[in-house]
């Protein structure tokens, strides 16, 4: 592990500097593949109701990595992981967005794409990223690629990546939070990282930080339901998907494009080819749409044309009083038109699961006894906003005549 000769920070709107000691880190965040998460917005369509989340997922990614690189200050993390652990964490919390395509989830749900699963791939088979991580040893790329698939190697640091309570929402909750100006996404991060510890190769939280704890559930409960998962947001993104949709239809059947959709066609073909994935960016997909506003198909041209001039489709919610009114919306347009200019979606979420038995599956409470305990047996507010169960939002949007 060869350290920089000074330390190099990144200015930075949250933590005021960002930390690098590492040369690795600082070759890894230097790199093509890295310097791609620029051209990736980190909030897809939410751009389009909160005009100030333009940040992209390397800032986000940088954001994440910081917050790692101060969880290192924590004395059971320090005790717990060997200098070489530490770097795969911080290699890792750096790298956990590296497999992330255009417009991120809508890329994904239409070409079948798992952004995680990509990443690993990416870390050991890209040319550059893995000649970098070899510097380490031969098999560190291996072992990064092993985190972020989740196959319990390295099991604590799986926890601090992905978990209930991790590096990646502290810094997505909070800066998304930032950029979109939303008042209840705030965190107090170094409250959470001052009541961590490690017990039984478990992260855990002192009890005495338990009400930081319920801020963070609380506050990304109501992020994702103001933000994330805001209907104009939604409906942006239905839109994106109809374009690929489009594509993919109009390539199956050779039409004539005169754009370049070679890479699209690439990954239609094989999801595994990741030169051409590489090649797909928030850049690439808004200059190909921007050429087709003068497609000779009709329903491509009009469905760019939504997507470039922010034509925001509109939305009912899917509930039985609504379906009359539905099927009238349907049946105003022709068979080919309403696959294209309707959909059905649903979004759910809870404030905090407590179901599953893997790691980071549960958020667990340290008490003052030293025995740990479950985080819904020692918060009655949590206890109480999960007994109201999952809150689902069932709509049907259509594209405005």
């Amino acid at each position: 592990m060869k350290k920089l000769a000074k330390q190099q920070v990144f200015k930075d709107p949250l933590y005021g500097f960002i930390h690098v000691d590492d040369l690795l880190i600082k070759k890894l965040i230097d790199s093509e593949l890295f310097q791609r998460l620029r051209r990736i917005r980190q909030l897809s369509g939410v751009q389009m109701v909160f005009h100030g989340a333009e940040h992209s997922r390397f800032v986000h990614s940088l954001g994440v990595y910081e917050i790692a690189h101060r969880f290192l200050t924590v004395p059971d993390i320090d005790e717990a992981l060997n200098p070489r652990e530490k770097l795969l964490f911080l290699s890792a919390a750096l790298l956990h967005d590296i497999g992330h395509g255009a417009y991120s989830h809508a890329f994904e749900t239409t070409f079948g794409i798992n952004h995680e699963e990509i990443g690993a791939k990416l870390i050991t088979s890209n040319p550059e990223i893995r000649s970098i991580l070899d510097i380490e040893d031969l098999e560190f790329a291996e072992d990064v690629a092993r985190i972020l698939r989740k196959e319990k190697k390295f099991p604590l640091i799986e926890q601090l990546i992905s978990s209930q309570l991790d590096v990646d929402r502290l810094d997505y909750l909070e800066r998304d939070a930032y950029y979109t100006g939303a008042a209840y996404g705030h965190i107090d991060v170094d409250r959470l990282i001052r009541v961590l510890y490690i017990k039984n190769k478990k992260v855990v939280f002192k009890v005495t930080g338990i009400h930081a704890i319920e801020n963070y559930l609380i506050a990304r409960y109501h992020m994702y339901w103001q933000v994330y998962y805001h209907p104009v947001a939604r409906a942006y993104e239905v839109n994106l998907e109809k374009i690929y949709k489009r594509i993919r239809a109009l390539l199956l059947t050779d039409y004539p494009f005169e754009s370049n959709v070679g890479p699209l066609k690439r990954i239609m073909k094989d999801t595994n080819d990741l030169d051409a994935f590489i090649e797909i960016d928030d850049f690439y997909i808004n200059g190909l749409i921007a050429s087709f506003l003068k497609s000779k198909d009709t329903i491509l041209r009009n469905l760019a044309h939504d997507f470039m001039n922010r034509r925001i489709w509109k939305y009912i919610n899917d509930t039985e009083e609504n379906q009359e009114e539905i099927k009238a919306i349907k049946a105003s347009y022709q068979s080919e038109e309403l696959d294209y200019y309707t959909s059905y979606r649903t979004v759910q979420n809870s404030t905090y699961l407590d179901g599953g038995e893997g790691f980071g599956d549960k958020i667990y409470i340290l008490l003052e006894n030293g025995r740990i305990s479950s985080l819904i047996d020692q918060s009655k507010i949590i206890e109480s906003l999960m007994s109201s169960g999952t809150k689902k939002d069932p709509k049907f949007f259509y594209r405005k005549s």
